[in-house]
């Protein structure tokens, strides 16, 4: 089956600029050239939320990987902390003296890295904000960074037309990708963290091993390739591009699955859900979409093998819904305690607990 348009998000007032889902896929977040974030609710008839705190465009949004946060950067130069509730309150610093480009959450969401026009790449302990290190050895406005799957490893993107590889832990670049033809618009790993993939105002993506640091896989396109996000499984890559169109690639096939056309103008940013059924983009348009992937249904169970029956999978999500509603009671008990500072507490450890249960269970459909 074709991938298929879900839902249609209207409400920002100029270009969409960056997406992402919640881990539970409940909420979408995304920040437009209006200065505003959006939390989108996947749940019909429910309203969405807008966040007003930038003084200019938002360039970039992420949750953090429990969805208890969403950070943003902004052309204001500052990135914000937002709780992505009714109240949309939010901690603003002052992070690069240039746009803010990218925002990324280390897989723990205890570090943030972000890239700038400033061009370079600093490091944030998201508890109190604290700045920790700059990366700077690009030569021209860095249009995105992001940490590896284990933490280890961060690569950036930058106008000076280079992909470079760096040791958070040394804080040394390790390696510097040199074949793009233009400026690099977007760079993130592969589930795996062992390659990465970056889309290029050259009109390719290309995917690199990082072990070896050698090409892998080059995709000719014929627009501007403004985003791209691997699918969970590893095996797909979507991107949007300048001619308005979102492309599937097949990675093990190393070809073109589809091509999506949706919006009117230029398609900015895309990103799949992280359980992979679901994609979002975001255009010139002002429009959000939701997509549903559909084609990977019958291609998991080979590519897993053992994925015996949708039973299982629907265990899981039934699971997981229960989950949620326990974190739920959880917080409205710890609330009514009024402790304010343990509930926090509380509900960090409850997020951390949750997250390795969401792991364990991803690992198991996975099995």
């Amino acid at each position: 089956e074709d991938p298929s348009l879900e839902r249609h998000f209207k409400g920002h007032r100029d270009a969409v600029t960056s997406v992402d889902f919640s881990l539970n896929k409940k909420q979408l977040a995304s920040g437009s050239m209006d200065s505003c974030l959006m939390i989108w609710s996947m749940k019909p008839q429910m309203r969405a939320y807008r966040f007003v705190g930038h003084k200019d465009a938002v360039m970039c949004v992420q949750f953090s990987p429990s969805g208890h946060l969403v950070a943003s950067g902004s052309r204001d130069k500052t990135v914000r902390l937002w709780i992505p509730s009714v109240k949309g309150e939010s901690t603003v610093f002052k992070a690069h003296t240039g746009t803010v480009r990218s925002v990324h959450f280390s897989s723990d969401g205890q570090s943030l890295v972000t890239a700038s026009d400033d061009k370079t790449v600093k490091v944030w302990m998201v508890h109190r904000q604290k700045f920790l290190f700059s990366l700077s050895q690009h030569i021209n406005w860095v249009r995105c960074a992001r940490f590896s799957p284990d933490g280890r490893l961060i690569v950036s993107a930058s106008d000076d037309k280079t992909v470079k590889l760096w040791d958070k832990t040394s804080r040394e670049c390790i390696h510097s990708f040199c074949e793009h033809g233009g400026f690099v618009n977007h760079v993130d790993f592969h589930p795996s963290g062992t390659c990465i993939a970056a889309a290029g105002t050259d009109n390719t993506v290309k995917v690199w091993d990082v072990r070896m640091n050698r090409l892998l896989q080059h995709y000719q396109g014929n627009a501007v390739v403004n985003s791209l996000s691997f699918h969970p499984s590893g095996n797909y890559l979507v991107t949007a591009s300048n001619d308005s169109t979102l492309k599937i690639l097949d990675l093990l096939e190393g070809r073109l699955l589809y091509t999506l056309h949706g919006h009117q103008g230029p398609a900015t940013c895309v990103a799949f859900s992280r359980t992979g059924d679901l994609f979002a983009s975001g255009g010139s348009d002002e429009q959000v979409m939701v997509w549903k992937t559909n084609f990977d249904a019958a291609d998991y169970g080979d590519v897993l093998k053992t994925q015996k029956s949708s039973a299982s999978v629907e265990e899981t999500h039934h699971a997981l819904s229960e989950m949620d509603r326990g974190v739920h009671l959880k917080k409205t008990k710890t609330q009514d305690s009024g402790r304010n500072h343990v509930q926090q507490e509380e509900e960090i450890s409850l997020a951390n607990t949750l997250e390795h249960i969401m792991g364990q269970l991803d690992v198991l459909t996975q099995v």
